[in-house]
């Protein structure tokens, strides 16, 4: 039965395939309240679990969010709607099916897989001080090390939260011995580990690019999030913001089983010189780019943004159609899209920005498209006068369209 809804879900979209709502929770983390799921169910899987502060976006990649993780919890869905007939199966599945038909030759050799996702993340307070292990560590506990990027959108941050603002790094001085520490002092209450780091204002319109290594504690801006098909991580601080208490287990998370209470591994996961440069900020903040002259995008009805382009695993752009506008817009890449504000249609599909989205509700604003659909055009129809359409596009890596 899914071979079929496969097929017929490609051949439906015309190579673009319709995703539905995939919301993951966080233990450790309080909902920012931004990512427009109905105010009564950002507790729908229970206290227990925690709220939901997170939506996942062409996710083949579960969420490892401890042993009381869901069946399928982070991975993303297809679904084919034909009169009164329903199914709904895994976008990993169709990437299996599909193979080179959906990604592309170019990725589908080198990685038998869609190798990135991208998420919102929604909290109110700011997350920990944490770590993304690089390939090299991660693979100790057989996984992929994790490369991120962080974009603020002004349509998803009417509010900044409690603290609007991100720690990154380490200050130039600080020694090993200094962080060894504060992971020493983990149990003993607020280890005050980012002491020894600076905290950079978010701007919503703007991003920063987050290798494997980097020691960063995200502020309570609503995030959009590219980044590889990995969910490794651990949590060097204690306490968030004198109120929050992170357990010891996640300080420990992703660690092998013969390196836990080790605390010079921990050490050794950090990229030292990555952490400590002068010159962090001028090398990782990221302003939007044209992806060409912008007199000349909105001559023709659009607007095209590189807002992720510092890493090699993936990219992302901002796409705003103008009010009562039709494009045809060409990408040489496979990749995946939510929008953001306006409704409008999208070669098959109808296109819309939902206000409100019940948990466990379908919606029309997440979109997989083909490489071969992004080759020959996709043509966006604004529908409204006055209202642009504003989407998100996050790409896989080695995007050749990429040439900043």
């Amino acid at each position: 039965m899914t071979h079929g809804a496969i097929k017929n879900a490609f051949e439906q979209g015309s190579g673009v395939l319709r995703l539905t709502p995939t919301w993951v929770p966080r233990s450790f983390c309080i909902p920012g309240r931004r990512i427009k799921l109905h105010p009564d169910d950002y507790y729908a899987l229970g206290g227990e679990r925690g709220g939901i502060d997170e939506r996942w976006l062409s996710s083949t990649t579960p969420a490892a969010n401890g042993p009381l993780t869901s069946r399928d919890e982070g991975l993303s869905h297809v679904v084919f709607e034909h009169g009164r007939d329903r199914a709904v199966f895994l976008l990993r599945d169709a990437v299996d099916e599909l193979k080179a038909e959906l990604i592309g030759e170019r990725l589908w050799a080198e990685w038998e897989a869609w190798p990135i996702y991208s998420k919102f993340f929604d909290n109110q307070m700011p997350l920990p001080f944490h770590i993304h292990h690089s390939d090299k560590h991660a693979a100790l506990t057989g996984q992929r090390g994790k490369p991120e990027a962080y974009y603020f959108p002004p349509q998803l941050n009417n509010h900044a939260g409690d603290f609007g603002a991100t720690y990154f790094g380490l200050n130039p001085g600080t020694t090993k011995d200094d962080i060894l520490a504060c992971l020493r002092n983990f149990t003993q209450g607020d280890n005050r580990i980012t002491m020894h780091s600076a905290a950079y204002r978010l701007e919503p319109g703007s991003g920063w690019d987050v290798p494997p290594g980097l020691l960063h504690a995200p502020g309570s801006l609503c995030t959009y999030e590219p980044q590889a098909a990995s969910d490794v991580f651990a949590m060097y601080e204690s306490v968030i913001m004198n109120r929050q208490v992170v357990p010891e287990d996640l300080l420990w998370k992703d660690t092998p089983a013969d390196r836990r209470g080790d605390f010079d591994h921990l050490i050794d996961v950090i990229d030292w010189e990555l952490n400590v440069s002068p010159t962090f900020a001028r090398d990782r903040f990221m302003a939007p780019r044209p992806v060409k002259p912008v007199a000349e995008m909105e001559a023709d009805g659009y607007r095209a943004l590189w807002v992720c382009y510092k890493s090699d695993a993936f990219s992302a752009q901002e796409l705003t159609v103008l009010p009562g506008r039709t494009v045809t817009i060409t990408d040489s890449a496979a990749y995946g899209l939510i929008m953001m504000q306006g409704h409008g249609t999208m070669g098959a599909w109808p296109i819309e920005t939902p206000t409100s989205i019940r948990f466990g509700e379908l919606t029309h604003d997440e979109y997989f498209v083909s490489e071969s659909a992004a080759r020959a055009g996709i043509t966006i129809t604004n529908a409204s006068p006055t209202d642009p359409i504003v989407m998100l596009k996050h790409f896989g890596p080695g995007n050749p369209d990429l040439t900043i």
